[in-house]
């Protein structure tokens, strides 16, 4: 890790994508619904249970016509999530495109649409289905796994159907929502930060996605330890195969994808984040500090609701990053 007196400058902040939320309304519960058994009657679906876990919509277990055991999910197409069905369908088709995947990356996609407020997905279920948080694996390993999903997630932009004009929207633009949401929330508690750490980490969060020389890519966003399942039937320590599920497509700098991983770990967050961000990167063949920037820039734009990135935002600046 560079010192604080060899560290390079930082990019300059400048103009970028007017930031902000475009989305739709979010449907209500009964239009969900509608739109979930109007999607179900028109694929030939029998609907099972819903998964608790859907929080923006319906997902739940369907049988398809000829007895296909499968998951449909009806979400609201949030700002983060609009893009989630494209991505998923072009990493799903992904196994057939060429790419030096190790076989599937994401479950099979069979229905992929963005209708207005909402997002149809129906993929094939996942089988044993258990996310990696509860695999009992340790954490180094853990690490690998979401290492291995995510250089394989990475499709250069100049690769995506219909590039350039591919419908993901640049990493730039939810910096900069974000970035000016936690300046408001910081101006009224800073949670104990230097406000010279405070604009710092701000301005990186501005300015890294906009720099360029830096390849982009389909970012997933929000890989994490909840959001991959073990496929296959295998037990996790004899070769289980794992698939990415609920992302937030956005195209742009793959540095930025390695931090949610980081922020699903709080306590080696804070106990050491500059080790942590050494170590993610080196698994994925990125550049260690431009790494540790990255991770500088999004604990200072998470400490308004986190403390343990406010903490990990505190160490990193003592390491001089």
């Amino acid at each position: 890790m560079s010192s604080q007196g060899d560290r390079r400058p930082d990019p300059t902040p400048e103009a970028g994508p007017a930031p902000g939320p475009t989305q739709e309304p979010r449907p209500s519960d009964a239009q969900i619904l509608a739109a979930r058994d109007a999607w179900a009657e028109r694929l030939g679906l029998t609907l099972g249970t819903a998964f608790p876990e859907g929080s923006t919509g319906w997902v739940g277990a369907a049988t398809g016509a000829g007895g296909e055991d499968l998951v449909l999910k009806v979400a609201w197409a949030h700002e983060e999530a609009r893009d989630e069905a494209l991505g998923m369908s072009i990493w799903s088709a992904g196994r057939d495109s060429g790419r030096d995947a190790p076989g599937p990356i994401v479950p099979h996609v069979l229905e992929a649409r963005r209708e207005g407020a909402l997002s149809v997905l129906l993929m094939e279920r996942v089988r044993p289905g258990a996310t990696l948080a509860r695999s009992g694996l340790p954490p180094q390993q853990e690490d690998e796994v979401v290492a291995g999903l995510l250089r394989h997630l990475w499709i250069p932009a100049d690769d995506l159907p219909g590039a350039p004009q591919h419908g993901f929207r640049p990493l730039a633009h939810m910096c900069a929502w974000w970035a000016d949401e936690a300046a408001e929330r910081l101006a009224r508690d800073s949670r104990g930060l230097p406000e010279e750490l405070v604009r710092r980490g701000l301005d990186l969060f501005r300015a890294l996605p906009r720099e360029r020389g830096v390849p982009e890519v389909l970012l997933a966003t929000d890989l994490h330890h909840h959001n991959v399942l073990a496929a296959d039937g295998e037990v996790p320590d004899r070769g289980v195969s794992w698939r990415a599920i609920d992302p937030k497509p956005y195209v742009g700098d793959p540095h930025y994808d390695l931090l949610q991983h980081m922020f699903n770990a709080e306590d080696r967050l804070v106990e050491d984040p500059s080790g942590f961000s050494a170590r993610m990167a080196h698994l994925t063949g990125l550049d260690p500090e431009r790494t540790a920037r990255w991770l500088l820039a999004r604990c200072v734009q998470e400490a308004p609701g986190a403390d343990a990135a406010a903490r990990a935002a505190m160490r990193l600046a003592a390491d001089g990053v």
